[in-house]
């Protein structure tokens, strides 16, 4: 245990919520009952708290942060015990972590373990009340936003990717912005909104949601709804979805919630939304369903792509359930604030054209719901599967789940929401019967993840309504298990029963459940099948749920109360074929719910069949046990995985089946077992049937081992008597067959000896004597092992704490004759935590005086006999080499079944590994002592002496071991004596109190028995099981407490670095891989065991070591809390780095591995690493804080001499951290630049210098020389490495000439000498003068960056005056280094430089673009160095310029693009000779650019010209306005490239650009008839540009932007239409055009048709970008034209493009008044023309478009569009007539159930009406299309319910039959719908076909093939 980052993790939180300290300590006091000893009182607790804290604060006023992070540990343990914090002393510790999160510098690793602290402090987690509230607490948000700023935007020359502070800063934001005042919020939004632009939203929007606190939404929701609205972002919308989520179960008191009066939301019309605000988010949320519609199912939004766009390195990353936000968005807004809606028949006689009326259960919430669930309901079913299903069901989850939590708040006395706010019953009862449908449906879902969530639904929805729910889910589960050959439909059954469980069986929720209790488990027996392993699995976990709920007893009238009898019929064991009785008053379809006292004599009777089901489940399992797998393997398996997976289960049922049987059937069941095992020894079930024994002896021990204990003790003798495991082996092999009944009978033994101490007491000389003849006798591995677990097994069960049973009720209940004889009122009882009783076993003294016993008579002879091996060591044959292994591993059995005997005390260090020159050994961390319930605990007690010398004989005898066998040269006969002693070293160290992957294993068993009862997270009665288990966490967590921070005596040190260390460098693969995994344990939990290891393996490392051992140390090397913690110490630091690079002697092997941890170890080398370690800048807020914290305990709570010494050894720390840095720079430099040094470790010390360069310190001259040599390196690598390394020492050059404080250079705070804050007054003003020539009428000032003004403006601006005559001077201290630099610099520098850039590139996908890295290079030594060697590099540079070679011309632009970037502050002279150089060579330039060269060219212009004031680059940016634009010439290329440049200069300029942006529009629409599909790309991109860049809301201030939004429809102007006038005009051309079209082929060269593509290029573009919602206004007034492209078949990308666009319009958020719009414009399209395939085309976009919009879309727009739908049922052509059909099925199915009646009586009378005439007679074609029309309607609405059948559907057949044989089209349509109809129902037909008569069985069966199918 080093100093380093521990995480723990506390169990979950208490049922009970707790705030007050009376509740507190009352929650406290329930675990403290729990436990069997007694432990800490409250004052003893914050004793200990105060010493921590005192450590804290010495260690943050010495900037000693290592050493903190050790006492942050601590700080995690001591949560961990559960003892009360006030909450002052809580927010004092917060505001402390607070603080050190911004301390600027400081290594991200430590960072982030104090906001995992101060996340812990808070405790916000969800469903649990906080532990702070915001008026306990408030913090300012201002010193988190400077830090954060600084992550935000990093210098891109200093650009680390795998950097994560910036998402660590935004984790503490969220986590505090509770507790920012909400008196910041204007000043919040006045700092972060000016920053918000287009360019910068992805990273603004997550800054916005994480700082702005919950209260007063009202404040900001209006800007942030103006914003996401006018923004397509798959962030924003994760991000606001998540946020208006968490407001609205913030909100739902309103007023009357914790925020008050002032804070609170006011509820509006839908919860505290606005009706307009919930249209958006609602629809916001049926588009994150992803589900596919229409044809093409594409996505149903281009936000992603939209994002991608952007360009921007997205290192913000947050893993947001969208599910739950909008779960919690419909939950928490649900309140009665409507009518309710009337009956559903009532509004269907009204006709299809009027609304709903009302809402359901009074709701608008809720009637959203059912919308948005109506809509998806069809993708539920497993027929209809994709990748949505996961995400629809996970909502269901959700919903559910927020559900019951928001119904059980409200039930709590102290609920604050108004009782007008609350859910009601009738809101309840609807809400269950909206999910109740798809749920069903999902509920045999074919992936894992989807069939969980649903189940997860199911239950929560049961326990909700159970009567609703329950008979539903009996009736398939019924179903399910009587089909045994659909496999997937009987395990879903099952797992669904696994989940509802406790409403089946207890009377208080549903009272009709208990009677199916014993049906369905007769039912699932058959489900155990070794065959089906994930059946298996599923029935023993539904058996296992049910019955820890219940006592397993007859009950009924006819228990005699004689003994049963365990005989069957052998057949009996595997047959089930019989009928399954269920009990009277159910059938298969119906489940009625009789009165109680009938169902309880039904549930009586039906527990009449436990007796034989018990029977029947043990045969079935011993019959399973026959069947297995052969044991074999490494690990001594049954079978693989799954078989494995079967058998833990079948265990984990066994537990519980036992734990739960009345006497009567235990004993009938032990009687089984105990024949069983008697006359069987299955050498394949071996371990199964003892797991068997176990859960027998658990349940009842002493009964179990009376029975078992004689019988195998003689069975035992009489097989080693006869030989049995004689033959002598020491590794893992096949069973000797003859052995089999030994073995059998030691797992027997084990399991029966693993519970019951008292009882073995009776039998202590049998059993002892028993295990001295096993040691002696049993001479195979498998023999000794065996024994070895029996020992550890029966010690454990001697001297371990643990509670004895698990029963659903307390033990005085269970054995009270009232349970005996009405246990089933007691069925799923659940309890409180005060009201649980819990028996533990705790040793007593004749069971320690037991383990003493074994100690003395087995373990002692054990060690003596290896002492006598050990003396002859070079004698060893395989005999002495068995008794060796033999007795070494029953000693190690012997320790490892004791972790709790005795507890530590404290030890002699000899090598404590402190460096008392800045160390304190007060300073280190101590363990939590805490009671534990160790068994031996005083030092004077005689015992507790002879438990420690046998301790420590055995790491005496283990270490002699160790060193005499490294010493044999037996080579591999002893690799199984080493790895002996390997397992007992790790059993010495590490079998003490409890490992870190024990404790996790009890807290997520815990979590799972928690959350299988309860249904809510607050909910304080659980099932007993839970509670106990519960108590054995928080008992194992005190144990854990003794595992961590251990000391280390001489003999420890021994074991550890001679032994063990030395066992991780074997030459022997097996032994060094066991070795490393104990070595790593070791130092998880022994103080500074890294640092005291080190030393050797440095060492080994060394020239002159076997490859081997260099591979040992290498492995360990690299494990990354060793890395860590070595590149962290200052005395390792150097000396691991240059251990590494000096491996370069070794082979392939070695030099591959040194490679991976070098380049590993570089995360670790970063400036912070440095300066955490040795910190000595003022930290006013921390200290601050430590003061405030120290007001909080007694004036001794910090040693105020302690403190003195380590403030004093700040200095000197940090003094020997800078010699320490700057001797590694030395020798690792030394290293590089030795002639010897190959060139791979050049490289790799290269990688360490850079990492090593600070911005606090000066880079010597040396290490500069160096990288610059480099950098001219034939190797790329090397020169590339080189290259960033020049960079970075330059920009800290930078730094820390410009930066006048600590703070200033770490924060990037300091200015430039040439900056000027500008203060912005007149937005337009300061506009046009950035548009002026400098000193001509524009500014004085240059403004590179104008990051401000689009949505706001700030109150200024940052910009740059002319740098005068002069150069910039830099810091003096680095002179020396720049001297360095320049000195390399000359023209041959010049000329490797360009020739080794002109190479081929070898790198693959590096030739697209620019290398980043070359045009920083050449920016740096411009910018340092200015105007240097200028001529020389030009001169090189000319020919480039004209070399046809591609590769030369790339590097040209690198170089050019560089000196261009780093001339930015040159002196004017100097830059206008550079300039004048570049210009009389840019037409040169221009001409000779060809397709290969192009791309290099572009990324030139966007490198030069972006972040930089245009009239910096002035004369480029006049040479490019210069530039002719041609759109119909004859070179396509030249075309294209004058356009290319242009449009970078537009992307770049940005808003400097709309001076001219009119001009350029009219130009690109102008000339939009361009025939170069190429052109029209480009174009259609430009013209893009000039838009976003056009669209600027650009308010004065923030509060003219906040009062917009409040007051205007459209404050950010996204529907004002830039070029209405342009597409109004093109559109005219269009209708002209296109009568003028050319005949094919070529007609894609018509005016009408390239038009027509640049238009629909440039909206489908525009709407995959963030600003979609400009282009709107456009589209929807090019969309009827848009819908005529679609019948041109003969311009098949015209039609393409046309499709594209009208789906498109459906993937992006609309404004609700451009829904209308559009859908309008689709009717009358589809209605006016006259052309039948534009109505064919049209109607799949309506359908989808309808569907994406279904919530927003009115009243009037759906009876148009159902109007229209009616129209196109009697359109003329057929397919058209198909088409119609099939929308309106879909319409109807999502939207316009209440239509159904008015339709279906329609279409009826139609039916009826029309009579076929004869073929000949004339008006036979209309009649035919009036006959076919109306039996399309009747189709699609027997379609629109795909899944089930409504009572007005079998009617239909019957109508539909009597046509089945008219002539096609009306045959083949009815025959096309009843195999539809067939297939959806085939799974639910056994309910289905109850709902029709025989006539309409036949009609159907009519409809479908003319045969009864269905009969």
């Amino acid at each position: 245990m080093d100093d380093q980052e521990m995480s723990l993790d506390s169990p979950a939180d208490d049922f009970t919520a707790v705030q007050s300290p009376d509740k507190q300590r009352a929650s406290l006091q329930t675990y403290l009952d729990s436990l069997p000893y007694e432990c800490e009182s409250v004052d003893e607790m914050r004793a200990h708290l105060e010493r921590i804290v005192g450590k804290l604060i010495i260690c943050a006023e010495s900037r000693n942060w290592l050493v903190m992070t050790t006492w942050d540990a601590m700080l995690q343990c001591w949560l961990l015990m559960r003892y009360p914090m006030p909450k002052s002393t809580r927010a004092k510790l917060v505001r402390l972590y607070y603080e050190l999160c911004l301390v600027p510098g400081i290594e991200a690793r430590v960072t982030r373990s104090w906001a995992d602290m101060l996340s812990r402090l808070l405790s916000n987690k969800a469903g649990s009340r906080r532990k702070l509230e915001a008026t306990d607490l408030q913090l300012p948000w201002k010193p988190l936003w400077r830090v954060l700023r600084n992550e935000l935007w990093p210098k891109k020359r200093l650009h680390d990717s795998s950097r994560n502070v910036v998402n660590i800063l935004l984790y503490v934001a969220e986590q505090c912005k509770r507790y920012f005042s909400d008196d910041d919020i204007n000043e919040m939004l006045s700092t972060f909104l000016p920053l918000f632009t287009a360019d910068t939203h992805l990273t603004m929007t997550p800054v916005l949601t994480s700082f702005l606190p919950p209260a007063c939404p009202h404040f900001y929701m209006p800007v942030l709804f103006k914003i996401w609205e006018a923004f397509n972002s798959f962030v924003m919308d994760d991000r606001l979805l998540e946020m208006v989520g968490n407001l609205c179960e913030e909100h739902v008191a309103g007023k009357s919630g914790i925020a008050g009066e002032k804070g609170g939301a006011v509820w509006k019309d839908i919860g505290i939304w606005s009706e307009e605000e919930w249209t958006m988010l609602v629809s916001k949320g049926l588009a994150s369903m992803n589900v596919p519609v229409g044809k093409t199912r594409g996505a149903s939004t281009t936000s992603v792509q939209a994002d991608a766009s952007v360009g921007q390195d997205i290192k913000i990353k947050k893993n947001i359930s969208r599910q739950s936000a909008i779960a919690k968005l419909f939950v928490y807004s649900m309140a009665v604030d409507g009518p309710v809606r009337i009956d559903s028949e009532t509004v269907s006689a009204q006709g299809p054209s009027n609304p709903r009326s009302g809402y359901l259960a009074g709701s608008k919430a809720l009637e959203s719901l059912d919308r948005f669930i109506t809509s998806t309901e069809t993708f539920f079913h497993p027929s209809n599967s994709g990748p949505w299903t996961v995400i629809l069901t996970n909502l269901f989850h959700c919903l559910t789940l927020e559900f019951s939590k928001r119904w059980h708040e409200e039930e709590q006395r102290d609920c604050k929401t108004p009782v007008t706010h609350r859910l009601t019953p009738a809101i309840r009862r609807q809400f269950v019967k909206t999910l109740q449908t798809p749920a069903l449906l999902a509920m045999f879902s074919k992936d894992p993840l989807s069939l969980g969530y649903a189940q997860g639904a199911l239950r929560n929805l049961a326990l909700l309504e159970p009567g609703l729910i329950m008979p539903e889910l009996l009736e398939r589960a019924y179903g399910g298990l009587e089909v045994v050959n659909e496999t997937h439909r009987t395990t879903a059954v099952l797992s669904m029963l696994s989940g509802i469980t406790l409403p089946m069986v207890t009377e208080k929720i549903w009272r009709g459940g208990q009677k199916h209790v014993a049906p369905l488990l007769e039912l699932c027996i058959p489900g155990i099948d070794l065959n089906d392993p994930v059946k298996t699995v599923c029935a023993t976990t539904f058996i296992a749920s049910v019955l820890q709920y219940i006592k397993i007893g007859d009950l009924s009238m006819h228990h005699s109360g004689h003994a049963l009898s365990g005989y069957a019929p052998g057949e009996d064991v595997t047959d089930f074929d019989g009928d399954i009785v269920l009990p009277e008053g159910v059938d298969s379809g119906q489940f009625p719910v009789l009165s109680r006292e009938e169902e309880r004599t039904l549930v009586r009777e039906s527990t009449a069949g436990f007796a034989d089901w018990v029977t029947s489940l043990f045969r079935r399992i011993l019959a399973l046990y026959e069947n297995l797998p052969e044991e074999g393997g490494k690990k001594n398996t049954t079978g693989g995985k799954q078989e494995e997976t079967a058998l833990k289960s079948i265990k984990s049922m066994l537990n519980v089946v036992c734990s739960h049987l009345s006497d009567q059937l235990f004993d009938l069941v032990l009687k089984l077992t105990f024949d069983y095992a008697t006359t069987n020894a299955k050498s394949n079930a071996v371990r199964a049937f003892g797991q068997l024994i176990a859960c027998l002896a658990r349940a009842k021990p002493q009964q179990t081992i009376d029975k078992f204990l004689p019988f195998c003790i003689s069975q035992i003798q009489e097989e080693l008597k006869h030989g049995a495991s004689s033959i002598r082996t020491t590794s893992t092999h096949d069973t000797v067959p003859s052995d089999t009944t030994l073995h059998w009978n030691i797992t027997i033994l084990r399991g029966c000896l693993g519970y019951g101490s008292h009882t073995l007491l009776k039998h202590k000389e049998e059993i002892i004597g028993l295990l001295v003849l096993l040691v002696e006798k049993a001479k195979s591995e498998r023999g000794y092992s065996e024994t070895g677990h029996l020992v550890t097994r029966m010690l454990y069960t001697l001297a371990g704490i643990y509670p004895l049973n698990v029963r659903f009720v307390n033990d005085e209940e269970w054995k009270s004759e009232d349970l005996d004889n009405n246990h089933n009122a007691s069925w799923g009882k659940l309890y409180e935590a005060k009201d649980v009783k819990i028996e533990w076993h705790v040793p007593s003294d004749q069971e320690v005086q037991f383990v003493l016993d074994i100690l003395n008579r087995i373990a002692s002879p054990a060690l003596d006999k290896i002492d006598v091996l050990l003396d002859v060591p070079g004698q060893w044959d395989g005999v002495a080499r068995n008794d060796f292994c033999r007795y070494l591993n029953v000693v190690k059995s012997i320790w490892s079944g004791l972790p709790t005997f005795y507890k530590e005390s404290l030890k002699d260090i000899s090598h404590p590994c402190l460096d008392s020159d800045i160390e304190l050994e007060e300073m280190i961390v101590e363990r939590l002592d805490v009671k534990a319930g160790f068994t031996l605990t005083d030092p004077q007690d005689p015992r507790y002496r002879i438990v420690v010398d046998n301790r420590n004989r055995f790491g005496n005898v283990i270490h002699r071991a160790a060193t005499i066998l490294r010493q044999s040269h037996e080579g591999e006969d002893h690799i199984d004596a080493v790895i002996i002693v390997v397992k007992a070293i790790d059993t010495f160290f590490l079998d003490y109190g409890m490992t870190r992957g024990d404790f996790d294993k009890l807290q997520k068993n815990y979590s799972q028995a928690r959350d299988l009862s309860r249904t809510w997270s607050r909910q304080k009665e659980n099932a007993r099981m839970a509670w106990v288990k519960r108590a054995q966490v928080y008992h194992s967590g005190r144990v854990y407490m003794h595992a961590l921070y251990r000391r280390r005596s001489e003999l420890d040190d021994k074991l550890l670095s001679i032994d063990l260390v030395e066992f991780c460098l074997s030459p022997y693969t097996r032994v060094r891989r066991l070795a490393q995994v104990a070595l790593h344990g070791v130092c998880g939990y022994y103080m500074r065991s890294t640092r005291f290891i080190l030393p050797s393996l440095l060492q080994a490392l060394t020239k002159g070591n076997d490859p081997d051992r260099m591979k040992g140390a290498l492995y360990v090397l690299n494990n990354k809390g060793t890395a860590t913690y070595a590149l962290s110490d200052q005395t390792f630091h150097g000396r691991y780095l240059l251990s590494l690079l000096e491996c370069q002697h070794e082979e392939k092997a070695i030099q591959n591995m040194v490679r991976t941890v070098s380049k590993d170890c570089l995360a670790n080398l970063t400036e912070e690493v440095v300066r955490t370690a040795a910190y000595t800048d003022e930290m006013p807020g921390v200290q601050a804080a430590s003061r405030a914290l120290q007001e909080e305990f007694s004036t001794t709570v910090v040693d105020v001499a302690l403190q003195s010494k380590a403030v004093a050894l700040i200095p000197v720390r940090a003094a020997r951290r800078g010699e320490a840095y700057n001797s590694t720079i030395h020798s690792i430099l030394q290293i590089a630049t030795r002639p010897t040094t190959h060139w791979r470790y050049t490289q790799m010390a290269m990688q360490f210098l850079s990492g090593l360069l600070r911005r606090d310190t000066v880079t010597l001259p040396q290490v500069a020389n160096f990288f610059m040599k480099h950098v001219i390196s034939p190797q790329p690598v090397i020169r590339a490495t080189a290259q960033q390394a020049v960079v970075k020492l330059a920009t800290f050059i930078k730094f820390r000439t410009y930066a006048k404080s600590s703070d200033e250079l770490w924060l990037r705070e300091w200015q430039n000498p040439l900056s000027r804050q500008y203060h912005i007054t007149n937005p337009s003003k300061f506009l046009e003068s950035t548009r002026q020539p400098i000193g001509q009428g524009g500014s004085e000032l240059y403004f590179d960056k104008i990051s401000t003004g689009f949505l706001a403006w700030s109150t200024s601006i940052k910009g740059y005056v002319k740098q005068g005559k002069s150069s910039i001077s830099w810091e003096k201290q680095s002179e020396p280094t720049l001297r360095a630099l320049i000195s390399t610099v000359d023209r041959d520098f010049y000329l490797k430089l360009a020739l080794l850039w002109g190479q081929e590139f070898t790198k693959a996908g590096n030739t697209k673009e620019l290398r980043t890295e070359n045009i920083n290079f050449v920016k740096t030594i411009a910018k340092m160095f200015e105007d240097n060697k200028l001529d020389d590099l030009l001169t090189i540079l000319e020919p480039m310029l004209w070399n046809s070679d591609r590769f030369q011309q790339n590097a040209a632009a690198e170089i050019l693009a560089g000196l261009l970037r780093g001339s930015k502050h040159w002196p004017k002279s100097k830059l206008d000779y550079l300039w004048s150089w570049i210009v009389s060579r840019l037409d040169r330039i221009y001409a000779q650019i060809k397709p290969d060269t192009l791309v290099f060219w572009e990324h030139f212009l966007t490198s030069t010209l972006e972040d930089r004031d245009p009239r910096r680059n002035q004369p480029l940016v006049d040479w490019i306005f210069a530039l002719p634009l041609e759109f119909h010439g004859d070179s396509a290329f030249s075309m294209n490239k004058a356009l290319l440049v242009v449009t970078m200069l537009i992307e770049t300029m940005g808003v400097r650009f709309n001076s001219v942006s009119d001009r350029y529009a009219s130009l690109f629409f102008d000339n939009a008839n361009t025939s170069y599909a190429e052109i029209r790309t480009v174009l259609a991109n430009a013209l893009r540009a000039v838009m976003i860049h056009q669209w600027r809301p650009s308010y004065p201030s923030v509060d003219a932007l906040l009062h917009a939004c409040k007051t205007m429809k459209d404050p950010l102007h996204i529907r004002d239409n830039l070029y209405g006038k342009h597409v109004n005009e093109t559109v005219q051309k269009l209708s002209k055009y296109k009568g003028e079209r050319l005949p094919p082929p070529r007609v894609n060269q018509s005016e009408y048709d390239t038009i027509s593509l640049t238009m629909l290029l440039w909206v489908w573009i525009s709407s995959h970008g963030p600003q979609a919602c400009l282009v709107f206004p456009s589209a929807i007034s090019m969309l009827p034209e848009i819908l005529k492209m679609l019948e041109l078949n003969d311009n098949s990308e015209l039609q393409k493009y046309a499709t594209g666009v009208l789906y498109v319009l459906s993937a992006v958020h609309l404004p609700s008044e451009y829904v209308g719009a559009v859908l309008e414009a689709l009717v009358s399209s589809i209605k006016d023309s006259t052309s039948w395939r534009i109505r064919l085309n049209a109607l799949p976009a309506l359908v989808v478009f309808f569907y994406r919009n279904l919530l927003t879309t009115s009243s009037d727009d759906v009876s148009r569009v159902m109007d229209l739908l009616l129209d196109c049922l009697s359109d003329e052509n057929v397919e058209v007539r198909e088409m119609s059909s099939q929308v309106l099925s879909g319409i109807v199915r999502c939207s316009q159930r209440q239509s159904i009646t008015p339709l279906k009586n329609r279409f009826v009378s139609m039916a009826r009406k029309v009579k076929l005439p004869a073929r000949t007679q004339p008006q036979y074609a209309e009649k035919l299309r009036s006959l076919h029309s109306a039996i399309l309607g009747i189709c699609a609405l027997i379609e629109s319910f795909p899944y089930s059948v409504e009572s007005w559907m079998p009617p239909l057949t019957e109508i539909l039959a009597v046509h089945a044989t008219d002539p096609p089209p009306i045959s083949t349509t009815i025959r096309k719908c009843a195999s539809e109809f067939k297939k959806t129902h085939q799974d639910t037909w056994h309910k289905d076909q109850l709902q029709f008569d025989e006539d309409q069985l036949q009609s159907l069966s009519t409809m479908l093939v003319g045969t009864s199918y269905y009969a």
